[in-house]
């Protein structure tokens, strides 16, 4: 008689007696529902259902409906993938292929890169290995059996991440007569993949390292039904379209050059104004709230960076140079300008809370694959504070800067999630002063009622810190505005203030960002809005547009006196149609076209026409200017009218 185990049925804790070794889909059963079940939770980890059970366990089935099964499913899709390439291109040699939180991708070495023509058959060999129903097979392989049988292959890459591994043995999953290192799990089998699309082919360096070989990465993404996939695909049309590069190319905001350097941004006119409206705004918001404006040197002695711990822990980001045989690092960071700005003298505790805020500009040495538009560059402009503050103010400081972020946040219309991140490895100071830190942080956002997740490992350097992520109007997640708490950093460099009691004590230091990077921020914008932005942030408010030129003076007074009271606004004085002129306008996306003809100019006025077609009466070019300040003040939540520029 075969020795039985005991199985504890969750999430309802049945208990069942089963034949050691009896496989998971067999213990699950096969019914109605079990058709469903994309995998299973053995004592809590994700497992394949064709997997034996030898002991007494716990056992969830994953069904299609589970917070796990998409991922299931979209890392068997790229294992699907990789199987139809080798098929279409057998001497491609397959790299690595996660699921990712919008689908998968798979890294293959190949002779050139795949074009959209190789995607459509790569989609087409796919559908074929979904129809034949391949079963997903697991064996257990000793270290030197699965080096020896991917080395037989010809995968490197495999035989290389099987070396940088010291477990004693790895687990092969196949389907047909394709064979892959992987943990798992998988769905049962290749038919439960019913929706698919590839969507993009790039250039990827072989573990994200420039020096290392240049690998076709080919993304895609998966669901279990065809209306999610098309959902998703609109979802991704509509991004492309409002594509913050593309827009920017499209509206003369702003440009990258290969003669300049990568990552580095040429402003035009109009995203030069933008920027110029969002520094006015973000100047004014801090003043309000007994903010300093201060600035820094670009360059700092080495010594300093070293002193900080920025060159032992940040240094591979940063740019040095040297000046008379001195050592410099360009900062790419502000805080420590801002420390010696308050060592300058001796403070008092009647002296803080002192809070520096500096737009401040830096260079971080970003790696080349990972630069993407304004949202990834090398050089940048942050909203960066630092709050240097007593262990008893450190709560209030905390949540008004959280009041702050929600404040200027609903200003643009964004709502926001909040991860507190911990102590990553590469990280100084003590234990005791990251749990206070860390407890700070925690306390504050518990005490304004905001929930929050918890990323472990993800802090700076020197404390921990709270993330804020936008949601923007795709509800897509942004990382922007950050709140870090640090104990550390005034220790080294040893700040102090006068206590009550007249001995010296250490002041807490709270790095802040608001919008964070300017240049991400306008990314972020410019996709937000589509590129139609508020009539307060529009760099071009009021467009001008005549019937014939015989209006033109009439039109150039009329601007004058719009820009004297506060309105940007600009002449068409092209010789087009009034038509063209208007749809021109539109593309531009400018809040208000002014149309002027004779009648116009023999009632002395304006004939406004909103972007979305909405046509307003005649008024004069002063009505007008009201108008348009009111909107001002309407759009920015009473913060920014006419007098921002």
């Amino acid at each position: 008689m075969s020795k039985e185990v005991e199985i504890t049925l969750l999430p309802g804790g049945e208990k069942v007696k089963v034949p050691q070794g009896a496989l998971i889909s067999e213990i699950l059963g096969k019914s109605e529902a079990g058709k469903s079940w994309v995998a299973a939770k053995l004592d809590g980890k994700p497992v394949d259902l064709s997997v034996q059970v030898e002991r007494d366990s716990s056992l969830e089935a994953i069904a299609k409906d589970s917070p796990e099964a998409l991922d299931i499913l979209r890392h068997s899709a790229a294992h699907i993938m990789a199987q139809a390439v080798k098929s279409i291109f057998p001497e491609a040699l397959i790299a690595i292929g996660p699921s990712i939180e919008n689908g998968f991708y798979y890294d293959f070495d190949v002779a050139r890169p795949f074009t959209p023509e190789d995607l459509a058959k790569i989609e087409e060999r796919m559908r074929e290995i979904v129809s034949r129903k391949l079963a997903f097979s697991r064996r257990e392989l000793s270290r030197e059996e699965a080096t020896a049988l991917f080395a037989g292959l010809g995968e490197k890459y495999k035989v290389e991440l099987l070396e940088g591994f010291s477990d004693p043995s790895f687990s092969i999953h196949q389907q047909g007569d394709f064979i892959d290192l992987c943990r798992g799990p998988h769905i049962p089998q290749t038919g439960f993949l019913k929706a698919f699309k590839l969507t993009s082919a790039a250039g990827a360096y072989w573990r994200g390292d420039e020096r290392n070989p240049m690998l076709q990465r080919i993304y895609g993404t998966a669901f279990f039904d065809v209306d999610s996939l098309k959902k998703y695909l609109a979802f991704l049309e509509e991004a492309k379209r409002r594509d913050h590069r593309r827009l920017g190319k499209d509206l003369d905001l702003f440009s990258f050059s290969d003669e300049i350097g990568a990552g580095m941004v040429v402003y035009h006119p109009k995203g030069a104004l933008i920027r110029h409206i969002l520094e006015n705004f973000e100047k004014r918001e801090h003043l309000l709230r007994g903010y300093q404006i201060v600035v820094g040197p670009t360059l700092l002695k080495t010594d300093l960076w070293k002193k900080s711990g920025h060159f032992e822990h940040y240094r591979e980001n940063m740019y040095f140079t040297e000046i008379d045989e001195q050592s410099y690092g360009v900062k790419p960071m502000n805080c420590l300008s801002h420390m010696l700005i308050y060592k300058s003298r001796i403070r008092s505790y009647r002296d803080l809370p002192i809070r520096y805020f500096e737009l401040g500009t830096v260079h971080r040495h970003e790696k080349s694959g990972v630069l993407h538009g304004l949202l990834r560059v090398r050089q940048f402009t942050q909203d960066d504070a630092h709050i240097l503050c007593t262990p008893d103010q450190l709560n209030d400081e905390i949540k008004s800067i959280i009041d702050f972020v929600s404040e200027v946040m609903g200003i643009f219309g964004f709502e926001f999630e909040v991860e507190i991140s911990t102590r990553p490895q590469n990280s100084i100071g003590s234990d005791a002063d990251w749990e206070r830190a860390t407890a700070a942080l925690t306390q504050a956002l518990e005490e304004k009622g905001l929930p929050y997740f918890i990323c472990e490992g993800e802090g700076a350097f020197y404390g921990p810190k709270i993330d804020i992520k936008l949601k923007d109007a795709l509800d897509r997640r942004w990382q922007c505005a950050t709140i870090q708490c640090d104990f550390t950093l005034p220790e080294r460099f040893d700040l102090s203030y006068v206590g009550a009691d007249g001995a010296r004590h250490r002041p807490v230091m709270v790095h802040r960002v608001i919008l964070g990077a300017l240049e991400r921020f306008l990314g972020v914008l410019i996709e937000h809005y589509a590129g139609a932005f508020p009539v307060w942030l529009a760099p071009v408010q009021a467009m001008i547009v005549t019937v014939t030129d015989s209006q033109l003076d009439f039109a150039r007074a009329v601007c004058a006196e719009l820009r004297g009271r506060g309105v940007r606004a600009e002449v068409d004085s092209r010789s087009e149609k009034l038509g063209f002129k208007i749809r021109e306008a539109q593309m531009q996306k400018v809040p208000y076209m002014l149309v002027i003809g004779d009648k116009e100019v023999q009632g002395g006025g304006v004939a406004p026409r909103k972007r979305d077609g909405t046509q307003l009466g005649l008024m004069t070019s002063l009505q007008f200017a009201d108008l348009v300040d009111r909107e001002c003040l309407e759009s920015s939540k009473g913060r920014v009218g006419l007098n921002i520029v």
